[in-house]
């Protein structure tokens, strides 16, 4: 299938991939919903409204968030519309005036997040972890084969790509340390990650079952889980993570929806034992999918993870968040935790690529790393196989570190 806008047939962002997002023009207030088409960005609404779409208004919306609320019918209407009006030339006319360049928009935060919950579904990175931290105890805990860890972060601070990153202050203390102190992270890492951004409000004491959590997933982010090692390890037992992953998440500024993806979807890697009854289902609803990154630390490329390596399906994580009887809203978000795979390249964060600072990465640029030091920009990238070859783009995630406020 080809459109009528001069885009290549290998790009990333054509009629294929689709992604929507939030933009604004000259008044950062007028804010609605934009669709990506190669490098140009089509006002959805007065396209809509031009070629004669009435719901189609619903997208001068500042959010994504009633757009979600309408739920699968309504996502896969648009999108068979979106592609309808962007391939036949009958529309051209109608809807090419609501073309705007990319260069010319300014992005924002496509969701109004409702809750944000973050896994941590990768076995080569929980393995990792727990051979760091817990050298004398078994790399993973009991539980991690049976359910989907996850915890619940802050959905305030959740912010679209390329906001600027301020280093979080607050308590570390390494282990030969007589006592805590007060100051600025000093191991700032990354986590690469893939957020799904969910739709489809539930009420209070049901839950979502395997087979019917594909139903509630409208697309993909990707998404940085800045982490403050140091803070972390002082605070999180016995609850866990919280001012060391609180401070700010970055996801990309489009969301590609699911049905973009069909073509990408994989087996798991295997799992054993075998879960729980409510945590199974048929290849077709447990699957896992070919998203291939690309972790760049200023202008090195550092890690090429593949989400094909995690070992929870993202159905699973869903199933398992609501099991309690606990309510999806439009807009909630989750993580599926750091993406690693089994070789030092595939590696997701930093704690990793340099065994918690002991190996320290060699810039291109002669520097090294071991965690992020102040002014470093981190930038991730991703792309899944799509139909007939195609590539499909899963929009960039990018954000710099400024110095601690003081």
């Amino acid at each position: 299938m080809t459109t009528w806008l001069d885009v290549p047939a290998d790009d990333p962002f054509g009629i294929a991939t689709l992604p929507y997002g939030v933009f604004s023009t000259d008044d950062p207030d007028l804010r609605r919903v934009g669709v990506r088409i190669g490098d140009q960005v089509l006002d959805a609404a007065r396209a809509a409204e031009a070629a004669g779409m009435e719901s189609g208004l619903l997208w001068e919306a500042p959010t994504l968030n009633p757009f979600l609320s309408l739920g699968p019918q309504a996502w896969e209407a648009a999108r068979a519309w979106l592609t309808k009006v962007l391939t036949d030339e009958a529309y051209r006319d109608a809807v090419e005036p609501h073309l705007v360049p990319l260069t010319d928009v300014t992005m924002h935060l496509a969701i109004e997040v409702a809750d944000y919950v973050d896994f941590y579904a990768s076995e080569h990175h929980a393995t990792n972890v727990g051979t760091l931290f817990r050298p004398d105890n078994p790399a993973l805990p009991p539980n991690w084969k049976h359910l989907p860890i996850g915890y619940h972060g802050r959905a305030g601070t959740v912010v679209v790509s390329s906001t600027d990153v301020v280093r979080p202050v607050g308590q570390r203390k390494a282990p030969t340390d007589p006592a805590p102190v007060f100051g600025p992270s000093v191991r700032l890492d990354i986590e690469a990650e893939l957020g799904y951004v969910v739709a489809g409000a539930t009420a209070l004491g049901t839950r979502v079952g395997v087979g019917q959590a594909a139903q509630h997933l409208f697309g993909v982010v990707l998404l940085n889980d800045w982490s403050a090692r140091d803070i972390q390890a002082w605070e999180y037992v016995p609850l866990g993570p919280f001012l060391g992953k609180s401070f700010a998440t970055s996801v990309s500024a489009w969301v590609t929806p699911m049905a973009a993806l069909a073509s990408a979807r994989v087996p798991l890697p295997g799992q054993d034992p075998e879960p729980l009854p409510y945590l199974r289902g048929s290849p077709d609803e447990v699957f896992g999918l070919d998203v291939r990154y690309e972790v760049r630390v200023n202008d090195t490329v550092v890690a090429t993870p593949r989400h094909a390596d995690m070992y929870w399906s993202p159905v699973q994580m869903l199933a398992h968040l609501t099991v309690n009887g606990a309510s999806l809203r439009d807009g909630d978000l989750f993580a599926s935790g750091t993406i690693s795979g089994p070789t030092p390249q595939s590696r997701g964060s930093l704690l990793e690529l340099t065994w918690n600072g002991t190996e320290p990465l060699n810039l291109d640029d002669g520097a090294t790393r071991g965690f992020l030091e102040d002014g470093d920009t981190v930038t991730m990238t991703a792309w899944a196989p799509g139909p007939d070859g195609a590539r499909i783009g899963i929009s960039e995630v990018t954000g710099t570190i400024r110095p601690a406020a003081s």
